[in-house]
């Protein structure tokens, strides 16, 4: 006798991640969810260091110490 669900699970089986083992590891890896993008997003590259918006009485002279541990 087959079973009643049988096609549906196949289906949610196929939809779902898999665990992926990797030789050398010791993690194991899944497999990426459906309808997802499994590319990271990449932010925009500036050449100046992100800064705060609002600037302080003293930003200037913290930013010029040197800690004594240096």
């Amino acid at each position: 006798m087959s079973e009643p669900y049988a096609d549906d699970s196949d289906a949610a089986a196929k939809q779902r991640q898999r665990i992926e083992k990797v030789p050398g590891r010791r993690r194991a890896r899944l497999t990426p969810a459906p309808g997802t993008d499994p590319s990271p997003e990449v932010a925009p590259k500036t050449d100046e260091p992100a800064r705060p918006a609002g600037r302080g009485p003293n930003d200037e002279q913290l930013l010029r110490d040197i800690p004594p541990h240096y």
